[in-house]
């Protein structure tokens, strides 16, 4: 089986592509083979066969022999049918057949969103877990039910969608909620997650002497029984997948933790999460401890791992984890959650794509690594958490070259210095190939193209839409329109609102501004009721001016709590990109579905709502980010204010049915 499952180097990285132009230039020729016939698979296609999985090969995806090795021509993305998915043992709750595969559990939509200002729609997060299902996660934690009815309703939206869609080699993903070791938050999982095929609750609470003497202010002996007792009634509810998690156990005391594992696992626990919940852990040190539980707590289970970020460490512990025994590591898009981070999907399953058949004891994930970059842009734009540029796998310098050196080596030969073609995770860079520079004299069907490369597949109004945006600016500017400021306007407002009939739309706007006299900002809006009104405000400078006049219309009051604005190429003709954060105004009654709950702390904080916008003027971009903004605002509270009031309908009805029942 380890010989089966062993890729020859080839199959990884990309093939000696002699030519290479500009920076990006012919790269697409340099796909690894893992994007099409054999994509994201750390398998030989003989394995591939064995599995049931043939090789699919497009029309825009033909392999040809360079050097000895094969190389994929790409135009673009692959198409998500021509996308052979990597096979996976049978998913059973309490073990794996396959002692090498490793699950993949995504806590993006949950752990992610708990990020300082970052805020998901339920469309938002329905949109990004099918791009988790898509990338192949064997578990989406959708979410923590109890914090909200919009939590709720969201995790229940994504199992009766996302965890019934069937792909046609039988791979659904596992839907979680989590909760707290009491019955009510475990009613309100099981109550999001039951819809879908493969539920699983997750539970957790405390076992470290500083949380369970500050916080819980409870023995170790109340807490093993509110832990026996959590998964308990979560086994008795239905739920035949239930996850523990005992908090801070990079700093408990292991004998406690045996303890406690084994107690869960006899009430029926069928994953043991090992969360080092303050990234305090050493890689060595936490493999010891993944090592301890192994040997130590007896009964069928697998083993997890949840590695928090505080000391950059999140990536090596989970790896480390995974060499010892663990067989399910929890991680994020981009790293994203509480404090520092949480460990990265991208770099966790990419290292254990690269290294693990050599060097993890044949590990590997059944993740499609095609599907990376589109995952981490969507989660990027979505919750509005900027990636760094020299982030590993996905970050803008990750696959740029700029030292002569580097250069030399990458023109002679692609693998000198990049061990992973961008290509394989979805990052298809360059014009050169096709040579299309899009500029003012570019139809429709070339920007759609460009925009289909880029990963934006836009049809009717949407395209339409963005093509005139696309005219305005191209109009304006010489040498073209670049990729960076393609995907600046296509992103441009992302995230306006679940529902259109909510949303509000910037026509015009227009500033006065200047040494003499006051900034005034006049702005034409069409409203939700389709009826366009103008307003003008002052102000102390043009956006702050335009910022007030769109206030007087959407009457919407809120903080500004961050203004960023960046050249998004160089050069002064360069399209400027803006990113608010905006909460509800601290002097109001704030309603509670706009406060959010940190689970670990309990502290409640205001939602607070990222957008960005893009446009050749500073203040139009400014403006449009604004309006973007407060169209998720008023989306999600519209949205809320009416799952609050389904669930009220609900509650009396079933109340009318127990006095008809008790009065029968």
């Amino acid at each position: 089986l380890s010989h089966a499952l062993r890729t020859p180097r080839s199959h990884r990285t990309a093939s000696s592509v002699v030519g290479l132009g500009r920076r990006s230039t012919m790269a697409a020729q340099c796909a690894a083979s893992a994007v099409v016939s054999r994509v994201a698979a750390p398998r030989p296609a003989k394995a591939l066969k064995a599995a049931g999985a043939a090789p699919v090969r497009s029309a825009t995806h033909r392999a040809r022999r360079v050097g000895g090795r094969g190389v994929i021509r790409a135009t673009g993305a692959p198409k998500d049918e021509d996308v052979v998915r990597v096979p996976r043992p049978e998913y059973i709750p309490n073990k794996i057949d396959d002692p090498n595969y490793v699950r993949v559990f995504d806590t993006t939509l949950r752990d992610g969103e708990q990020s300082p200002g970052a805020t998901l729609t339920s469309k938002e997060k329905l949109d990004i877990a099918r791009n988790l299902a898509k990338l192949g996660v064997d578990i989406i934690e959708a979410g923590f039910p109890i914090a909200s009815p919009d939590d709720l309703e969201a995790v229940r939206n994504i199992a009766k969608n996302v965890g019934n869609e069937v792909y046609p080699d039988g791979y659904v993903p596992v839907i979680c909620g989590l909760s707290r070791a009491n019955k009510k938050d475990i009613d309100a999982a099981w109550e999001g997650v039951r819809h879908a095929k493969r539920p699983r609750i997750h539970t957790f609470i405390a076992t470290s002497k500083i949380h369970m003497e500050s916080k819980l202010r409870k023995t170790p002996d109340e807490v093993v029984q509110i832990a026996v007792d959590g998964v308990t009634y979560a086994r008795s509810l239905g739920c035949e997948d239930v996850e523990f998690s005992p908090e801070d156990a990079g700093r408990s005391d292991p004998e406690f933790l045996y303890r406690i594992l084994a107690a869960v696992v006899e009430a029926g626990a069928t994953t043991l999460n090992i969360p080092d919940t303050v990234g305090i852990c050493l890689p060595e040190e936490f493999g010891q401890l993944i090592a301890g539980i192994k040997a130590n707590v007896p009964g069928q289970y697998v083993i997890s791992t949840h590695c928090q970020n505080d000391l950059g460490l999140s990536t090596a512990n989970s790896l480390a984890g995974v060499a010892n025994g663990a067989r399910q590591v929890e991680c994020t898009i981009n790293g994203i959650g509480e404090r520092a981070g949480n460990a990265s999907l991208e770099e966790v399953a990419m290292s254990i794509w690269m290294r693990g058949q050599e060097k993890i004891f044949g590990a590997y994930t059944g993740i499609n690594p095609v599907y990376i970059y589109p995952c981490s842009k969507m989660v990027r734009e979505y919750s509005g958490m900027s990636v760094q540029p020299h982030k590993a796998i996905v970050g803008a310098n990750a696959f740029a070259h700029e030292s002569g050196i580097h250069q030399d080596g990458m023109l002679k030969n692609k693998q000198t210095y990049e061990i992973i073609a961008p290509e394989t995770i979805g990052y298809f860079r360059g014009e050169g190939d096709v040579g299309v520079v899009m500029g003012k004299h570019s139809g429709r069907h070339a920007l759609k193209s460009k925009l289909m490369q880029l990963g934006f597949p836009l049809e009717g109004d949407e395209l339409n839409e963005m093509f005139d945006r696309f005219k305005l600016v191209a109009e304006q500017k010489t040498g073209g329109v670049g990729d960076d400021e393609i995907i600046a306007l296509v992103t441009s407002g992302a995230g306006q609102g679940d529902d259109t009939a909510v949303t509000w739309k910037l026509d015009e706007v227009q500033v006065v501004c200047g040494t003499m006299g006051l900034p005034t900002a006049t702005v034409k809006m069409t409203g939700p009721d389709a009826v366009t009104r103008i307003n003008s405000a002052v102000g102390t400078g043009p956006v702050d001016a335009a910022y007030k006049a769109i206030d007087g219309l959407c009457r919407v009051k809120v903080d500004l709590v961050e203004y960023t604005v960046n050249a998004v190429v160089e050069g002064i003709e360069s399209l400027a990109q803006t990113r608010v954060s905006i909460r509800a105004k601290s002097d109001q009654n704030i309603p509670g579905a706009m406060m959010k709950a940190n689970v670990q702390t309990g502290n409640v904080e205001a939602r607070t709502f990222m957008a960005t916008g893009a446009d050749s003027d500073i203040v139009v971009s400014s403006a449009r980010a604004y309006v973007a903004a407060l169209n998720r605002m008023i989306s999600f509270m519209r949205s809320n204010a009416e799952t609050v009031a389904t669930e009220a309908v609900i509650d009396i009805v079933a109340e009318e049915e127990e006095k008809k029942a008790a009065a029968a």
